[in-house]
Order: C-alpha cells, then structure tokens, then sequence
C-alpha cells in the first residue's frame, strides 16, 4: 500500500515537473517571437539566464494561477457572468505580469496588450499537456477530472451502487432533426447507442437509426443498439416553460404560452424571467404536492426550475433571490472559472464563436438567403454564451455531478435553440451546432466510466422547431398592427400601405358602417383599454386589460365588430380559440368556420391540416385560468412544414404546426420502454412520470415532499 502511494506522488511530482518544463520552453518561444515580451536586461544576458528567468517566470505564474486565480474569481462574485468570461483575458495577463515582476532572478517585462496574448497561450499549453499526460493513467485521469469539476466541494457520503440517471436535454432539436443528424453523421455518438456501430460516417449512421416514426429497426451483423429512439408531442404551448415545468415538477397546468398577461396580477408572465420561473415552479409544487423529479439527491444544471434539487447551478428559478449561501443559481459559473485554463479555452471559444456568427450572418446576407431574420446588435455575443460559455459550464458541472455519484441530474444545453431560431432549424451554423452537442455527449459518456456508480444517459428535448418565415416578413405588418387595425386603432403607416392592413382597415369600416374614412379620424383609447398583444413562436395571445374576466366572442364582437372575422379570416393566421357564452369556447376559422370545443375534432375543420392530438391540446388550454381573451395560431403549412412566428425567428416554437411539437426522448434500454405498444407519448407531464418510474425502477430514492417543505425548498 506504501509503495503504491509512493509512486502515485512520484507520478504527480512528475506531471507537474514536465508542466513546467513545458511552459518554460513556450515562454521562451513567446519572447522569441513578440517583441514586446522579454526574459532579459537591456544590455542582454546568456542563454542559461534567459532559461532561468523563463524557468521562475513560468513557475511563479502557475502558483498564482493556482493560488490567486481562485480568489479573484470569488471577489468578482457580483460582476455578471457573461461579463466576467470577457474578464478572463484581463485577469491571466494581469497574473503574468505580476509573475514577472516577482520573478526571483529580476528578469522580464511585457506590454499589457503582449501580456494578455502570453498568458493565453501558457495556459491553454498548460493544461493540454497536463490533460495529455494525465490521460495515459486511467486513475490521474479520473482524480483530474474530479478537482477540476467538483474543486471547492466537500467531501461526500459513500456512493450507492444502484445506477445513477442522468438526463441532457437538446433544446429545441426535434425528433426529425435528430433522425436526419445521425443519418448524416454529424452526431456519430447518438448513432453509436442507435446502431450499435461505430456511428462514424453517413452510412454506419443511418444504418439502424429509427425512422420517423419511431419503430426500432433491425440489425443484422451489428452490435445491439444500446439506446432506443422515441418521439412524444408537446402541449399547445410547445416552448422550454411549459415543456420543462412538466419534465421537472409533473405539471404544465396553467402555462398556456412563452409570455402571457395575467390580468388577476396585472402582470405579463415571461417563463425565462426569473420573476416568472420562480412563480411558475411555487405554483407547479402546490399543483402536484412535491417537490420535483430532482428531490432527492438530485442536481438541476442550466434548467427554467430547479426540480426540487438540492444542488443547484444556473436555475432561473432562484436567480431571482437575493445573493447568498441560498442562492446558487450562477456558482457554476464561478466554480467553472476557478480553473484558469478551462476559462481561458472557454474565452477563447466564445471570441471564435463572435467571430464565426458575424462571418455566417455577412455571408448570407451577401447571398440574398431567405428567410433571414436580423442578427446584428448584441446576437453574436447572446449566441456565443450560449453555445460556448453555457455549454462548458453545464458539462462541467455534470461532471461533477457523475464523480460525485449524485442519484439524479437533469442539465439543459441551449446551444441549438438559440442558433436554430435565427439560422434556420435545418441550417449548416445549426448542423455545426449539433456536432458540438455530439461530442459534448461523448464526454459525458467517457466521465461515467470513471464515476463511482454506473450511469444510465437519457437524452431528451423539449420541443422542435417550425422553419417559416415571419408573420411581418411575409405581410409587412406585425400582429399588434393587425390587431389594432381591426379595433379600428391607429397603426403605423407602414403597416397602413399594406395589402392586409388596407383590408383590415375596410372590414372595419364596414362593420361600423363607415363607408369613408374621413382625413385624420383616428380612435385614440386610453392605454388601458388598448389590447395587449404577445408573441410566442407562432402563437399569438391578444388580451384586454380593462376586463377583469375573459372576455368572451359576443363580448368582444360588441366592442370590436371586426376583429374576430378580420383575424380569422387573414391568410397568416390559422385559427382563434375564444371563450363563448353558447358553447363555452369555439374554435373560428376562415370563411366563417366556428366549431364549439365539445364538438371539436382533428378533423375536418380549422384543426385538420396540424394534425392528430391538436384538439385535446387546444381543449386542455381553454381550461387554463389565464388564457388569453384571443389566442392566435399562425397559418401552417404541411407541404413544408412552415410556419409564420410572430416573433422575429425562421426557426420558430410556441403553437402548434410542424416539427415544434414533436422532440424525441432517447433511453437506455436497461431502462423500461417509455411508452406501451400502440401507446404515445403526449405531454410533459407523461415525460415526468415515465423518468419517475425509471428513478424507481434504478432503487432511486424518489419520495414526494410534503407539500409545505416542497414549497419551503422552492421559496
């Protein structure tokens, strides 16, 4: 037992004696080729004082970068993270310059600017070849990875041998996106569980992936398939809110889009606003009467909600708290900074990723390429944090959560949603996008066999995405400025020129017997009883804020004759759901179709053409106590599958159309088949319980909370 600790202290002394002969010999490169970074005096000094004072300035680096790094990042706890990743340049030059001006032989100095180029490529020098080394021994792998992903934890109990579940969702990737990727060999990890091959190349990729329909194909000559491929539907409101409050807390009840208005409150609710999530969780936690798949030693990473995890990274949910030991909402980020060569190869991928969106978006503006939406302003720094910075500090805290043995972890990537919606879902920068997420995957799957417990990897989405150009793209006018046209409301002159607003604007003359409109008449309500319009994906919510109730069809034909037929009856808009005194809620379509809900069916009629499972998720929503008086779903096609957002997005979620509505769920097969023969998979909360019952099937000890300590753990 002496000698085997021995000579794992003589592998460590090692390793850390080649890291600095390393960095020696790249500092004295740099000073070789920049001219503003030296490792001798004036008058000029022997090569062996050169190497000396390399030697001590590359020393006196790595112990500040190993001692004074951590503290700084504690002191900048306050500074945003997206501010700090910018940080990170600035602090590893300002570290190097202070190794040089205490360096023992009295040698060295740089520009500021020279500085921060030197200090990046010592440390991305340095942990490469501290990986490379590390890499060879199984063991000093596994203990790397742990201090890098867990440093600053404390010591856990003993690891439970059952398997562990962990779960990362793809956000946004629907299930024919998945399909297609393997197919092509762009996620050769996913076509490895799927296939049973390699999953290398196009054909080893396609080769035993499920077809759309999501049956399990035959595999001859192969290595069994160690995953199987599942699609499920979304609820209406097919968006990351509604979808991942049922995933995580069993409930999607009272969700009815991405951004509502509560006239109760007086408020507009937003799922990514930490005001909202917070709301959203406390209410899903009195719905169902426990505190979430995540409960018991559980951790939730980069999610809306926590899940009733007692270990929380970047949650939305909490970020809303006043900053504290309770408030763990961004520790990841600091936890993941703590390494400065993690954060400057994080850094350095985040400046790529700007440069790489401001070289797609010129390009294909230059091309002409239609649908194009804007990605100008901040877009190309909003992308890059999310599928860089996000994404390395999400895989890096699951890393953590795997060494440490946690029972139950569930970690959101983002990265392809937000590239997918202003790209295109199927577009080359999004297919880029995948090939990351893939070999994040792979990472996953190489840390868990260095865990302490076997895992099981479900990888799961949300929803898909619609391509389509915009609502206002195609009409030139907005949902608001139709809207507001058939209130007979002013709109901009834009919108007055166009086809739609001029008929808008008709219909309204006609309905109020107004033949002529006479110059400068125009309707100027007071602002509260203007309509409040909002935008999810392709559904549009359209409220008035002077009602304290729903109103209802013959209530709002009393105020506004023409709005109901003016929206319906427009060529971007497929269908309203508007509360009825005669048949409680009715479904209006063009040419005068009404349906009441009782009597709705798939089809014939508005629903027909977005297939089967739209009328139950249209029926669900009436019966939310905060839908909206209108709710507006955008024309479909099912041609192309196309939608119109009401947002500006080519690639769109929200409502019901196309591959939206439709994610995948990818599952072990030493896990229970999700869903029975004949049976679909439909809604969040089915989701929900089919991962409590593969927790229960692990001996996971998932045991509801009492209703007041579930709502005490969410507050």
């Amino acid at each position: 037992m002496g000698g085997v600790r021995w000579r794992r202290i003589a592998s460590q002394v090692g390793r850390s004696v080649a890291v600095w002969a390393v960095s020696t010999v790249t500092m004295l490169v740099l000073a070789a080729i920049l001219p503003d970074f030296q490792l001798q005096s004036a008058d000029g000094d022997s090569a062996t004082r050169i190497a000396v004072a390399a030697a001590c300035g590359a020393g006196a680096f790595g112990i500040l970068s190993a001692v004074v790094w951590p503290l700084l990042v504690r002191l900048l706890l306050l500074v945003p993270a997206l501010v700090l990743g910018l940080l990170v340049f600035f602090l590893n030059g300002s570290l190097l310059l202070l190794a040089l001006r205490i360096n023992p032989s009295g040698r060295g100095e740089a520009a500021p600017e020279t500085a921060v180029i030197v200090a990046a490529v010592m440390s991305a020098v340095a942990s490469a070849t501290g990986a490379a080394l590390a890499v060879r021994d199984d063991e000093a792998y596994r203990r790397r990875l742990h201090r890098l992903a867990t440093r600053g934890r404390r010591d856990h109990p003993p690891c439970p041998t059952a398997p562990g579940l962990l779960c990362v969702q793809l956000d946004g990737v629907g299930h024919d996106v998945l399909v297609d990727a393997v197919r092509k060999g762009l996620m050769p990890t996913v076509g490895r569980w799927l296939s049973g091959g390699d999953g290398v190349g196009p054909a080893s990729a396609g080769e035993g992936t499920p077809p759309a329909d999501g049956t399990q194909p035959a595999t001859v000559g192969r290595a069994r398939p160690t995953h199987r491929l599942t699609p499920w539907r979304t609820d209406w409101s097919s968006q990351t809110g509604a979808s991942q409050l049922g995933i995580l807390h069993g409930s999607t009840f009272d969700v009815p889009a991405f951004r509502w208005y509560e006239k109760d409150r007086g408020e507009v609710m937003v799922c990514n606003r930490p005001t909202s999530a917070a709301e959203l969780q406390r209410r899903a936690i009195r719905h169902t009467g426990d505190g979430g798949l995540l409960t018991v030693d559980g951790a939730s990473r980069g999610n809306l909600f926590s899940g009733g995890a007692a270990e929380q990274a970047l949650v939305l949910s909490i970020a809303a708290r006043r900053r504290g030991p309770a408030n763990r909402s961004r520790a990841g980020y600091f936890a993941y900074f703590r390494d400065p060569a993690g954060a400057v190869r994080t850094a350095l991928s985040f400046v790529a990723e700007v440069g790489r969106e401001i070289g797609q978006s010129t390009r294909a503006r230059l091309r002409g390429q239609r649908p194009r939406v804007g990605r100008g302003g901040l877009y190309p720094f909003v992308r890059a944090f999310a599928t860089v910075v996000e994404r390395d500090v999400v895989v890096a805290a699951v890393m953590g959560d795997m060494l440490a043995g946690r029972t139950v972890v569930y970690a959101d990537l983002v990265a392809y949603d937000e590239v997918a919606h202003h790209s295109g879902p199927r577009s080359r920068d999004a297919e880029k996008v995948l090939q990351r997420l893939d070999r994040s995957l792979a990472l996953l799957e190489r840390v868990a066999e260095h865990a302490p417990r076997p895992y099981r990897i479900v990888v799961l989405s949300d929803h898909g995405q619609s391509p389509g150009e915009t609502f206002h793209a195609r009409y030139g006018l907005t949902l608001g400025d139709l809207v507001r046209a058939g209130c007979g409301l002013h709109v901009p002159r834009r919108a007055q020129r166009t086809r739609s607003g001029a008929e808008a604007r008709a219909a309204v003359r006609a309905a109020l017997r107004r033949p002529v409109e006479e110059k400068g008449e125009h309707h100027r309500p007071s602002r509260r009883s203007e309509p409040i319009v909002l935008a999810s994906g392709n559904l549009g919510l359209i409220s008035f804020p002077d009602v304290p109730h729903r109103m209802t069809k013959e209530e709002i034909d009393a105020r506004h004759p023409a709005l109901l037929t003016t929206l319906a009856n427009h060529p971007g808009v497929g269908f309203l759901l508007v509360r009825s005194e005669e048949h409680d809620g009715v479904v209006l379509g063009a040419y005068g179709a009404e349906i009441p809900l009782a009597e709705l069916d798939d089809e014939p009629g508005p629903l027909a053409r977005f297939g089967p499972g739209a009328a139950d998720a249209v029926r669900r929503t009436h019966s939310f106590p905060h839908t909206a008086d209108i709710m507006v779903n955008s024309a479909y096609d099912p041609a192309d599958g196309e939608v119109l957002a009401f947002e500006e997005q080519i690639g769109s979620h929200g409502g019901l159309g196309g591959a939206q509505s439709h994610p995948f769920l990818l599952s072990p097969h030493e896990l229970s088949a999700p869903a029975g023969d004949g049976e679909e998979l439909t809604g969040a909360e089915h989701i929900h319980r089919v991962l409590r019952r593969w927790l229960s099937e692990l001996d996971g000890p998932q045991v509801p909370l009492a209703p007041d300590v579930a709502e005490e753990r969410a507050a």
